[in-house]
Order: C-alpha cells, then sequence, then structure tokens
C-alpha cells in the first residue's frame, strides 16, 4: 500500500527569457559591428558570447514551455527536466566560449593590435544597460535550472561590458593596448567558476543524487521521531527537477490503522522542516520493524 502526496509547483518562465533573448540579439548584431570597426578583442569576444546567448536563451525558452506540459504515458512525472537538460547545455557552450576567448586573448597578447578606445566605451556602455535591464528581468522570474543557467550568459554578458568598457577607456587615456585581451581572460575566470558551479548542481539533478542542502540521515531520524512512527527503512531523496524535491521511504507504524493522521503528521513535517513536497510513503506494521532504527538508509 502506497501513499503520496505530490505538489508540483508550475515549472518554467517563459516571458523573461523571451524578453531577455530579444535584448541580448538585438544589441549584439551592434556590438559586433562595433567591435570590428574598434578592433577591439573584448568588444567582439562579448558580441559572440551575446550571439551564443541569443540561441541558449532560446533553448531555455523551448524548454520552459516543454516544462509545463502535463505528464503522460511515456513521461509520467512529466517534462520538468527539461529545464535541466537546457542548464546542461548552456553549461556546455559557456566552456566552449572561455576557451575560444582565452585563445583570442592569448593571441592578441602576442601580437598586439590597435584599439580604439573611444569607441569601445560608448558601445559597452550601451551594453552594459542592456545586459543590467536583461539580468533585472531574469531576476524577478522563477530561480529555476534553467533560469539560472540564462542568468549565468547575461551575467557573463555584463561582466563582458564592464571589462570591455574598462579596457576602452585605459586605451583611451594611456594607449595601453594589452589592457584589452588581459581583462578579457579575467571574466573568462570568471565566467567559468559560475559555469562549473551550474553544471555540477545540473549534474546532481540528472544523478539523483540528495540535494546538497540536505542530509539523508538528519531527514531520516527526524522522520523516526514523528508520533507513531517506528522506524523507517529504504529512504530516498532527489530532485525530480530544479524546483521539486522528491522523497520516498517505508514507514513501520506502531498502528496501521492510525496510518492517516500519521501520515499527515509526517507530510508536514517534510514540508515545514526540509520542503520536500513531492512524496512517495508506504507504511509497514511493526511486525516487519527492522533491528536498527533506520535500516538501510541510502540515496537514489
Amino acid at each position: 500500500m502506497h501513499d503520496h502526496v505530490h505538489h508540483r509547483n508550475g515549472n518554467g518562465a517563459l516571458r523573461p527569457l523571451v524578453i531577455a533573448l530579444l535584448l541580448t540579439l538585438s544589441f549584439s548584431i551592434v556590438e559586433a559591428i562595433g567591435g570590428w570597426l574598434s578592433g577591439s578583442l573584448a568588444l567582439l569576444g562579448d558580441a559572440a558570447h551575446m550571439l551564443t546567448d541569443t540561441f541558449a536563451l532560446a533553448l531555455g525558452a523551448i524548454a520552459a514551455v516543454l516544462a509545463k506540459k502535463p505528464a503522460d504515458r511515456e513521461l509520467s512525472f512529466g517534462w520538468g527536466r527539461a529545464e535541466v537538460l537546457a542548464a546542461v547545455t548552456n553549461g556546455l557552450i559557456m566552456l566552449l566560449i572561455v576557451v575560444g576567448i582565452s585563445f583570442m586573448a592569448i593571441n592578441r597578447l602576442r601580437n598586439p593590435q590597435p584599439v580604439h578606445g573611444s569607441t569601445v566605451m560608448l558601445i559597452a556602455t550601451a551594453g552594459l544597460l542592456i545586459n543590467i535591464l536583461a539580468a533585472w528581468v531574469l531576476l524577478r522570474g522563477e530561480r529555476t535550472l534553467n533560469i539560472r543557467g540564462a542568468l549565468l550568459h547575461v551575467m557573463g554578458d555584463m561582466l563582458g561590458s564592464i571589462a570591455a568598457l574598462a579596457s576602452g577607456a585605459v586605451i583611451y587615456f594611456t594607449g595601453w593596448v594589452p589592457i584589452d585581451p588581459l581583462l578579457s581572460l579575467l571574466i573568462c575566470f570568471l565566467i567559468l567558476i559560475s559555469c562549473v558551479r551550474l553544471l555540477r548542481d545540473a549534474v546532481d539533478v540528472l544523478m539523483e543524487r540528495v540535494p546538497r542542502e540536505l542530509s539523508l540521515p538528519i531527514v531520516g531520524e527526524t522522520l523516526v521521531q514523528v508520533t507513531g512512527v517506528r522506524s523507517v527503512h529504504d529512504l530516498h531523496i532527489w530532485r525530480l527537477d530544479s524546483s521539486t524535491i522528491s522523497l520516498s521511504a517505508h514507514i513501520v507504524v506502531d498502528d496501521l490503522q492510525a496510518w492517516p493522521a500519521v501520515l499527515e503528521r509526517l507530510r508536514e513535517t517534510l514540508i515545514k522542516r526540509f520542503g520536500i513536497d513531492h512524496i512517495t510513503l508506504q507504511p509497514e506494521p511493526i511486525a516487519q520493524e527492522s533491528i536498527t532504527i533506520i535500516d538501510n538508509v541510502s540515496g537514489a
């Protein structure tokens, strides 16, 4: 006998993704032209980054639409992990961008080229304002892995615009051209850190790892302390998607007749203490109780 308590939040954040997509697409064209005319690697790199972001945001928007689709016979848990797959794709794309820009920056250090500082400053300032607006739109949306992936791209663009602005100012006032590739390398390093974190979180979901903010033994011990519960075994906790934590367990109870009340207490404990809102629990009579308080506690 199984009892299920399911609570799914609506995944997806289509509107902010579409707005951010239109902003990055429109300005990436302007920035690419400005980078070519000024000879700035920082601007060209940021323009390439923004063009790639347009694809990433489009991918995220598609994933947000898919995530809203209901469960069916083939996908009984629904399409929520489409957002996680989009986050992984965006993270991998960002890694490629970091490698590409770093290679160009090192080559530019070896072979310096003239850069028009005033043009770079003008375009970088406009780009920074556009990126701030796009980031603000995304921050107002749901904090899913999909949104985090899109926000990572936009934040990378913002840092790129800041680097380009600083580069243009230094070149304009001092004429020191190496600042352009050096700042590009610094931004690549900062983007890489965020990218690795995003990929780590997405892989955790795909591998059904116990969420990092939770402890499997602590959750099990808390359930055992609920009135009417004798022991817990076959306990599993994982993320169903970027916003839903799932739990399944076998609960040995003192009295099966009292199970409805025990289930309600367990449900309330899991939601209030741990934020777990997708619950599958199976009651068992005390005759099946294991010797240990928590037996076979393992994470899926």
